[in-house]
């Protein structure tokens, strides 16, 4: 990619060409940052707009980051092509949007039968995706950080009852991810729309389900208002993580204190927007179970098919991409190490609190 230039010298920056709405003078930097989500959205919204608000109170008003949110500046599946190509320097959102151009991304937003949000964390810090994350990225011109996870999430609402595997057959379905891909050999058929088009399709019968994230966004959304059946847990997609992305020139133009601070500020975003989904899922699971809302089950039928789908899928992808068998060798060692884990520790305790 040919450098572009988003800072410039001397005592302070000056300004640089195209949307990236770049520094100012006076050592002041202020750039545009665009979302996959809408501003407004709780927690994946809000995630962009408190990182903004973090890296410019910490940096005293140093760099300064105005949020569009999705469709503002790019289309929600258009962010990280954007930065890429340096007409913003900062994206937001889940790497999955842009798994057209690699699909190993999709193991850094979730995957079937996969990490926990907290488990996913672990895997970026200490087990080596991190590390495998940058290379990928560097080969785009891209900077990536973790900004949080939705927690676990719900399997998607549907307008009728999911009774067996036969109940899928021929399916609409919003759904993102490698779980459309599970889905869709159980014969679904799968749809990936932006979230702000998910509520008229449901409504209009376009499609007959949509997995969307979780009770305080499904709820914010009026999915209930459509139908009451839920399905929980999303066997499909466990979690959702989102990350902040710099165009490569531009992260390499910011001194080395805002560095730090935008890489802190993108953890503390996360540590925020996982509170904050524990907290108001709970919230919005009582307020939509008061409401009449349904919150089932798959059948055991189900799962199964799906477990057996998405090995199917994995081993293709596998098979078909270095980068994904890159990533899947490190994200299956830690894998069955945390799942080990969580059998000894974490399910008792879930267990015995019931």
């Amino acid at each position: 990619m040919k450098r572009r230039t988003f800072l410039a010298g001397g005592a302070g920056l000056a300004a640089a060409t195209s949307l990236a709405a770049p520094a100012i003078a006076q050592g002041r930097v202020q750039w545009n940052i665009a979302s996959a989500f809408p501003k407004a959205a709780p927690g994946v919204g809000t995630n962009v707009t408190r990182f903004a608000e973090m890296v410019a109170t910490m940096s005293d008003g140093r760099i300064q980051l105005e949020v569009y949110g999705a469709g503002e500046l790019v289309p929600p599946f258009g962010v990280e092509d954007a930065v890429q190509q340096g007409n913003v320097p900062v994206g937001h959102g889940p790497t999955y949007y842009a798994a057209g151009k690699n699909p190993a991304l999709h193991w850094y937003t979730g995957v079937p039968f996969g990490l926990t949000s907290t488990e996913h964390v672990a895997w970026l810090k200490w087990g080596g995706g991190q590390e495998i994350w940058d290379d990928i990225y560097a080969q785009r011109n891209l900077k990536p950080f973790y900004s949080g996870n939705s927690n676990t999430q719900s399997g998607g609402w549907f307008k009728k009852r999911i009774e067996g595997v036969a109940d899928l057959q021929g399916l609409n379905m919003r759904i993102a991810g490698l779980g459309g891909e599970m889905l869709r050999k159980l014969g679904v058929n799968a749809v990936l729309l932006p979230p702000t088009e998910i509520f008229q399709a449901l409504q209009s019968g376009a499609i007959d389900a949509a997995e969307w994230v979780g009770p305080m966004l499904d709820q914010a959304f009026g999915l209930q208002r459509i139908t009451n059946i839920c399905y929980m847990p999303a066997y499909a997609e466990p979690g959702a993580a989102v990350a902040v992305v710099f165009n490569q020139d531009a992260w390499a133009e910011l001194p080395a204190d805002l560095q730090t601070i935008c890489q802190h500020a993108a953890h503390a975003a996360a540590l925020e927007m996982h509170a904050q989904f524990d907290y108001f899922n709970a919230q919005s699971f009582k307020a939509l179970k008061d409401e009449g809302v349904e919150f089932l089950d798959f059948p055991k039928d189900v799962i199964d098919a799906m477990r057996g789908a998405w090995e199917e899928v994995r081993e293709e992808l596998r098979g078909q991409s270095e980068d994904v068998a890159r990533v899947l060798e490190s994200y299956d060692a830690y894998y069955q190490t945390a799942h080990a884990y969580s059998r000894a520790m974490t399910e008792p305790l879930l267990a015995g609190r019931n």
